[in-house]
């Protein structure tokens, strides 16, 4: 159903748990997401509380998985961006494929305070250095050509140094030297994933994320975000077709039998302090959805259960079978890539295209 202009129903949904520590839980609610054909599951993190590191977390969830996607929160705030992109890239060596990361700042004193480098910043200069990490990853990544590894025992040879290519960044707060340490990841690029709800957020979405996602309580609000965003990405340069917007609802499907409260089902969600919110059953919520891409508002929808076994399995068994029954979501996967999920082209490698200079 996906086509190359991303006008196929893309879903995604969080497997956040509230003080779950064992990897057994991750895979289970992961295997259960693939059971429905989502393009992928997101894992949330960050220094302002204890819990798993979600990137840790998803590489054990990869090898018990075989075909959705899996990204975790990585913030960029803090950490050593050298670092982080070759985490991403064995994400996605290890998963064959399947790695995205989203993308987040961290703006509290406190979580300043942890690393003792550097105090707390405005959420728009994060942003903005949240870009340039993109930015270095995507050239750290393109820093071995594809055919690099020669892994010739006889000669003792195992890379081939032409086609390794040196990357020299210096941004706002950090500088970068490389080749990287790990191979050209097998999607060439991990997809990079965005909350482009809030200020520069947006700009950095629409320049460097492959998927933005947006809290939205209504179709026409998802709609001039979206439009916005394309209009962005245009603006840098880029194919706003290359972009897919998905809208973030939490969804709380435990009156499952019951149609959706006033003012949710195709009226749209209410807003809450935690973003919109759906409360009621499974067969809204598919009407809500196949109305709002119908509308051609968003290219999909990122789902957060309130309860993650219930409203999952509600979510799967309910919504994307109704979904599916009427031709509206895929029945199977496309590919093995996430970027084949998404209907999104392998990127090209900067170096290898222009033969660029080591």
């Amino acid at each position: 159903m996906t086509s190359s202009h991303g006008r196929g129903l893309h879903l995604a949904a969080a497997v956040d748990q509230r003080s779950a520590y064992d990897a057994d839980s991750y895979v289970e609610l992961a295997r259960l997401a693939e059971s429905g054909g989502l393009d992928f599951v997101t894992l949330d993190d960050t220094f302002a509380r204890p819990g798993p590191d979600a990137l840790a977390v998803l590489s054990r969830v990869a090898p018990a998985t075989n075909r959705i996607g899996l990204v975790p929160t990585v913030t960029t705030t803090h950490t050593e961006p050298f670092q982080v992109q070759a985490a991403v890239a064995t994400l996605d060596w290890v998963s064959r494929g399947r790695a995205g990361w989203r993308l987040d700042v961290s703006t509290t004193e406190g979580e300043a305070r942890l690393f003792g480098r550097r105090h707390a910043a405005p959420a728009d200069a994060l942003w903005e250095e949240a870009g340039e990490v993109a930015e270095v990853a995507a050239q750290l990544w393109d820093s071995w050509e594809d055919d690099a590894e020669i892994r010739d025992t006889a000669t003792g040879r195992f890379v081939d140094r032409d086609k390794l290519h040196h990357v020299d960044f210096t941004g706002s707060e950090f500088s970068v030297k490389g080749p990287s340490i790990v191979p050209r990841p097998p999607q060439g690029h991990p997809v990079r994933v965005v909350d482009a709800t809030e200020g520069q957020a947006r700009r950095t979405a629409a320049r460097y994320a492959d998927v933005a996602l947006v809290r939205a309580a209504s179709s026409a609000q998802a709609g001039a975000v979206r439009a916005e965003l394309r209009a962005y990405a245009e603006k840098f340069g880029r194919d706003p077709d290359t972009l897919r917007v998905l809208v973030s609802l939490v969804v709380d499907l435990g009156d499952g039998e019951h149609a959706a409260e006033p003012g949710h089902g195709g009226g749209g969600p209410r807003q809450t302090a935690h973003g919109p919110l759906y409360r009621g059953g499974p067969v809204d919520l598919a009407e809500l959805i196949a109305t709002w891409h119908g509308d051609r508002t968003v290219d999909g929808f990122h789902l957060s259960p309130v309860e993650p076994r219930r409203d999952l399995e509600r979510l799967v068994n309910g919504t994307v079978a109704l979904l599916q029954h009427r031709g509206l979501f895929r029945t199977f996967y496309p590919g093995s890539a996430l970027r084949e999920h998404l209907g999104l082209a392998r990127p090209a490698n900067r170096y290898a295209v222009t033969g660029g200079a080591s």
